[in-house]
């Protein structure tokens, strides 16, 4: 069903110069869209001219722009961003070895509960979204969950350090944990643990889907520079998450070892406690856009209304048109209205307007064009982040996987020995590096070959992580292959807690600097492509669709982990897992080429994904070009 079946008014479609039925397809949409001033938005809040205008935190037009927003506004929020990473990833690093060797809790099923507490402070990202975008817009979400994050930090650091909330520490040496010969958790104070957790889990919620998208409305969609700008904005955000990481994999760790669990925590609490107050002082300066009412209500409108209408013909003699209020704006608060596109046509019969729907039809009957558009964008959005799952599916088994692997190698550097929880430090040092390099090296580099202005689209920069990151998991393949050999070989096969003099932990940098350029290039072009990309009045729930993909990534590999565990486990025969605790009877090289082929796999559907996708500026690029040319078309037929 193509779009020269529909219907115009003022006639016929007009046949006559060749290809013209094809051309026709695409007539100027006014001749297809009956546009009504009457229209009502469909959360009752009536016809919008604000658009994407920015407001001030009482949702009042801005006199003066010039005195807000920019990159001063855009300081402002990082340092919230750069406290909440500290906090996680300190927490990610810190927390199963807090259960381990305080909690007296076995080293699997911690490092599941670290993996789930990820997961869930990801994938909850899709209601901070969600809240942000349809009643409390960025700011306020962002105000109320970084408090609750607060509290959750606040409650881990009172478990570190009052001994009624952790069992007794006498009489544990070490081969007593190995044992599980120590005096377990009690079931409350893991349930009081979990509760922490999962708050703080539960705060991140609404800090993540909308600081990088509320720093980039700090800037003028209308400055010649704004694609410039939001280039660096993005790079510049993730260094701030960068130098997160490594002050929580550094000198958390380094606070922790000096003087205990409760002073790193508590270090956690106090740099969110900072990062809270000076977001707050930069509330002057912010740019804000009105929130836009709820997207899930608009996009079951769109369901209903085409669910509705299956039936109906888009040659139908019934048919008036395609549905869209008049003007520039659409009827959706903070939104401009979006071209109609040819994708997923069945979607568009919810804004076929038919003389049965009356003067005034209900919004789950009729939606506006812009409204169905939304949910197309939101579809098309899907199959991109779903292919950076498998990266994170990565990142999060480096986060335990090679930390085991620290434990059995020398990690002396000189006269100077490094924590083992200190390694994963080396992927955000990584990171600083190639962003700090990113536009003196590698943009004029990329450009040569693509001839992008900025070096490399954002679809290919998510294309060349996921290809580096392949090369990161297939080296860790190979290594831990060598360093099991070695340990079998001189003896170590038992103590897998005891490092091998002669064989460094720094041949882990390979794989930890092949990862931390992958993350540079994926999640950066992600986030920029999914701010660019998403509705005016989505973005919080589009910048979500990361977040998403980090929570599922976490809950695959846990459930990977599971899996794995199961199938290749073999008590009777005395087989150990492939991810035994002993790493030395276990075959982790075995899975990391279990993760290289899977992201092998995926990085092929990544390219399918990415050929088929066209760009919105690319479609209304098309559109324009298509109607320039059916009016060149007409009037030949006129004359």
């Amino acid at each position: 069903m193509d779009t020269s079946e529909i219907k115009s008014p003022d006639g016929p479609v007009v046949q006559g110069t060749p290809g013209s039925s094809a051309m026709m397809s695409r007539k100027k949409l006014g001749k297809y869209f009956i546009e009504s001033e009457d229209r009502r938005m469909a959360f009752g809040r009536g016809y919008t001219t604000a658009g994407s205008t920015p407001v001030n935190i009482h949702g009042k037009p801005i006199p003066h722009l010039s005195n807000t927003g920019g990159w001063i506004a855009a300081f402002f929020i990082f340092g919230n961003e750069m406290a909440e990473r500290m906090a996680y990833f300190g927490l990610s690093v810190n927390m199963v070895a807090f259960m381990f060797y305080v909690m007296h809790r076995p080293f699997s099923s911690s490092s599941n509960a670290v993996n789930n507490f990820l997961g869930i402070s990801q994938v909850s990202s899709l209601l901070g979204g969600f809240l942000a975008d349809a009643y409390l817009g960025r700011y306020w979400t962002i105000a109320i969950f970084t408090t609750i994050y607060l509290a959750g930090l606040t409650g881990i650091t009172l478990c570190a350090t009052m001994s009624i909330f952790v069992p007794s520490q006498d009489e544990c040496e070490q081969i007593s944990l190995l044992l599980g010969h120590c005096e377990p958790a009690k079931p409350w104070q893991m349930t009081y643990l979990y509760a922490v957790l999962y708050i703080t889990g539960f705060g991140a919620a609404g800090i993540r889907p909308c600081v990088s998208s509320f720093g980039a409305d700090q800037f003028d969609e209308r400055s010649k520079d704004y694609k410039s700008h939001l280039d660096r904005f993005f790079n510049l955000f993730y260094l701030s998450v960068t130098i997160g990481a490594i002050v929580a994999f550094s000198a958390v760790v380094y606070i922790q070892m000096k003087s205990g669990w409760g002073s790193a925590f508590g270090t956690l609490a106090i740099a969110m406690a900072v990062s809270n107050l000076v977001f707050f002082i930069g509330t002057p300066l912010y740019r804000h856009r009105l929130p836009g009412g709820s997207p899930l209500t608009r996009v079951a409108q769109v369901l209903v209304a085409a669910f509705r209408k299956r039936n109906a013909s888009f040659s139908s003699s019934d048919l008036i048109g395609l549905y869209e209020v008049v003007g520039r704006q659409s009827a959706i608060k903070g939104s401009r209205k979006i071209a109609h596109t040819n994708d997923f046509r069945w979607l568009d019969k919810a804004a076929l307007q038919l003389k049965e729907d009356g003067a005034n039809p209900t919004p789950w009957r009729l939606c506006t064009v812009t409204q169905v558009e939304e949910v197309k964008i939101l579809v098309k959005l899907i199959p991109i982040s779903a292919c950076t799952i498998m990266l994170n599916v990565v990142l999060t088994e480096y986060l335990t996987l090679s930390v085991q692997q620290a434990y059995t190698l020398n990690t002396h550097l000189g006269h100077l020995k490094l924590p083992v929880t200190c390694m994963p430090v080396f992927p955000g040092i990584s990171i600083f590096l190639i962003l700090s390099l990113y536009y003196s090296i590698f943009v004029p580099l990329f450009r040569r070959i693509t001839g992008h202005p900025h070096g490399a689209s954002q679809l290919q920069r998510v294309g060349i992580g996921l290809a580096i990151s392949i090369l990161s998991v297939a080296w860790a393949a190979i290594f831990e292959r060598y360093r099991r050999n070695f340990a079998i070989k001189h003896g170590y096969e038992s103590s897998f807690l005891t490092p091998m003099p002669n064989l460094t932990a720094y041949w882990l940098l390979i794989q930890y600097c092949l990862i931390g350029i992958a993350e540079v290039f994926c999640i950066v072009g992600l986030l920029e492509f999914l701010y660019e990309e998403a509705p005016d009045a989505m973005k919080s729930l589009g910048s979500a669709y990361a977040a998403l993909a980090g929570g599922l990534g976490c809950f695959v590999a846990t459930m990977l982990n599971s899996i794995i565990n199961s199938v290749t486990e073999n008590p009777k025969k005395g087989q150990p897992s492939w991810l035994s605790q002993n790493i030395n009877t276990g075959r982790f090289d075995y899975f990391y080429w279990l993760l290289t082929g899977l992201s092998i796999i995926n990085f092929c559907l990544f390219l399918y994904s990415a050929n088929t996708y066209k760009y919105r500026t690319q479609q209304a690029y098309e559109v324009e070009n298509q109607e320039m040319a059916i009016k060149a078309s007409s009037n030949v037929a006129n004359s």
